[in-house]
């Protein structure tokens, strides 16, 4: 994993981001920016569940992720929530608002492309990476039934 700490801030109750990827092992920060104390706990259903209980503003918390599955996160304020997704390798990419991404530094081979999203069904695709090639990957994602 990364010596670099991930971070979910809480700012006008609100995670921000909403969803973070890491890879398996990362610590997460979860600084309390807000003007009101929170509450940062996993869902108890979690592969890796933890509850920080009130804390200060001014003050962070943080946690290891040391499995790999969604974490959902929850607040004492009903309105927060937001997603921890821990993956066994360090290639992946969350996509920009028009739905692009770019995964780099993927050693030649054939790899399977997986998606996540909180209310769409994942789409999975085989590519095939050769060295210093560039892959453009066109997915269709539709909701969950």
């Amino acid at each position: 994993p990364p010596e670099e700490h991930g971070v979910i801030d809480q700012i006008s109750n609100t995670f921000i981001p909403r969803i973070l990827a890491v890879q398996r092992g990362t610590t997460v920060d979860f600084p309390n920016n807000d003007l009101i104390k929170h509450n940062v706990f996993s869902s108890p259903v979690s592969c890796n569940q933890f509850n920080f209980g009130a804390y200060d503003v001014g003050v962070t918390k943080s946690v290891t992720f040391d499995k790999s599955c969604e974490v959902l996160l929850r607040n004492t304020h009903a309105e927060m929530s937001a997603f921890v997704i821990v993956l066994d390798n360090p290639y992946f990419a969350i996509t920009s608002k028009d739905g692009s991404f770019t995964i780099g530094s993927v050693p030649p081979g054939n790899y399977t492309l997986k998606t996540w999203h909180e209310k769409l069904r994942p789409v999975m695709q085989e590519v095939t990476v050769k060295a210093g090639k560039t892959i453009d990957v066109s997915l269709v994602l539709e909701k969950r039934i």
